[in-house]
């Protein structure tokens, strides 16, 4: 099949928003192996990778005013939208185990061992948003580029077949969203260093 033919992504999700069940089927061939490789990658397991890019899939047939064409392509957003549900899915299962654990030997409940480690993951908490807050403030063009490599697992060639444009332009909008997102966390990397010497 000769995908230049294809209608493209934005006039299947308005068609999906119409009730065009067949507009659901095209964008599913077209991306559920992405999307399933993307949510394999983070679940690395099977089922909740399927489970993951049924419940996006669902998401967009229920709501597919949630993508706005205007914010970048297709692609790209649904690919985000796996990523968070995968995301998502491993905080769930993470939890469940926690909340299952079944008690040692001996019938004591397992704890656990105190000590550091939960400051550290709340700093990597804030920084972790401050990330993504940084990431927000660049171009449309070079947060999906990072975005897609960094959080997606995908290597530059992919993200060129994902967004439709040529590797160099990939390369040239990561770098210079790389130097941009440097510039912007500068303070928060001179704070942390401050912080390291108060200690």
């Amino acid at each position: 099949m000769n995908r230049a033919l294809d209608p493209p992504d934005e006039l299947l999700v308005k068609r999906v928003g119409a009730g065009d069940p067949g507009a659901i089927e095209q964008i599913y061939d077209r991306y559920c192996r992405p999307a399933y490789s993307l949510a394999r990658r983070i679940c690395a397991d099977d089922g909740i990778a399927e489970d993951v890019v049924q419940e996006a899939f669902l998401a967009l047939w229920r709501d597919p005013q949630r993508f706005d064409p205007n914010r970048g392509r297709f692609g790209s957003w649904l690919l985000t939208l796996v990523h968070h549900k995968a995301v998502d899915a491993v905080r769930r299962e993470s939890a469940t185990r926690r909340r299952t654990v079944p008690a040692a030997d001996g019938g004591e409940e397992w704890n656990a061992p105190s000590g550091p480690g939960a400051d550290q993951a709340a700093i990597g908490s804030v920084v972790a948003g401050q990330v993504r807050d940084a990431l927000g403030r660049l171009p449309d063009e070079q947060r999906e580029a990072l975005a897609l490599a960094y959080y997606g697992g995908y290597t530059q060639r992919e993200v060129a077949a994902i967004t439709g444009v040529p590797i160099g332009t990939v390369k040239s909008r990561m770098f210079t969203g790389v130097q941009r997102l440097r510039r912007l966390l500068m303070p928060l990397q001179l704070e942390a260093e401050m912080l390291g010497n108060v200690r």
